[in-house]
């Protein structure tokens, strides 16, 4: 059933996208398209905005029939094994077991100077810290 349902919603997917490439954006005429020489007689006197916008409307709400029923089947079948039941009782019982934050071990502070810094030059000499740029040899 389950894969029946997922087939279906693939292909309700694909429907859509298709219905949704084949609707006229603004000032598109699609008889036009067609070889016709008025625009919008093509689906007849309202023009496909109807027909398509309609047909969309049904085949979203299709698609989020699947979606929801989907999403029920994947539910009924998520059990969590009485295997991994001991397991998560004492991860839990672990976690619950730690001491307080305040008996952690905290970091002294370190005060760090400009004297500390390495003297980082450029290769012909120029040091980094300034703007200049050392100058190229012409070749």
């Amino acid at each position: 059933m389950e894969n029946l349902i997922i087939v279906g919603h693939v292909l309700i997917a694909v429907t859509i996208i298709g219905l949704i490439l084949l609707q006229q954006g603004k000032g598109a005429e699609v008889g036009a398209t067609f070889g016709s020489g008025s625009s919008q007689t093509l689906f007849g006197a309202s023009g496909s905005g109807n027909f398509f916008a309609k047909s969309t409307a049904v085949v979203a709400t299709v698609f989020f029939v699947t979606s929801f029923s989907l999403a029920v089947i994947a539910k009924q079948n998520a059990n969590i094994d009485e295997d991994t039941s001991p397991a998560l009782e004492e991860i839990t019982a672990e976690v619950n077991a730690v001491e307080a934050l305040d008996d952690l071990p905290v970091m002294e502070e370190v005060e760090v100077t400009a004297d500390d810094l390495p003297d980082v030059s450029v290769e012909d000499g120029a040091p980094a810290d300034t703007d200049e740029m050392p100058e190229t040899p012409e070749g």
